[in-house]
């Protein structure tokens, strides 16, 4: 079975802007996509309301969206506390990291350096 792919706010910040390499991925791979609810979180809290708040209803609602659980707030907490110092891992990051591992999925993100805590991670796409 093909893992699912966990999007980091930044692919889809390029998504809404146009950005041709993100259409491009989230169109190849949206079958596979699914959200964190602090990426959901990150999002709206960039909307400027209004129909643009709707848009983003709308296409967050064509995802799944994994809740922060405890078992991933647990997970998030120990990861900032280890990283958090050494690598400037936020909180946010260590727990989208988290809810990468409890879904064994794919984290795809522009950032890598910030989750120093997942081997082997690789672009999105390059800019």
């Amino acid at each position: 079975m093909t893992k699912s792919i966990l999007l980091d706010t930044d692919v889809l910040v390029d998504f809404s802007r146009g950005h041709v390499k993100a259409v491009a991925f989230i169109n190849d791979n949206s079958d596979r996509i699914i959200l964190s609810a602090i990426v959901v979180a990150e999002l709206f809290a960039g909307v400027k309301g209004g129909a643009e708040q709707g848009t983003l209803e709308e296409f967050v609602s064509l995802f799944r969206v994994v809740p922060v659980n405890a078992e991933i707030a647990k997970s998030g907490g120990l990861y900032k506390s280890k990283f958090g110092t050494s690598h400037g891992v936020g909180l946010a990051d260590a727990i989208l990291a988290a809810a990468v591992e409890a879904e064994n999925a794919e984290l795809k993100t522009l950032n890598t350096k910030h989750y120093p805590m997942l081997k082997g991670l690789s672009p999105a796409y390059k800019k």
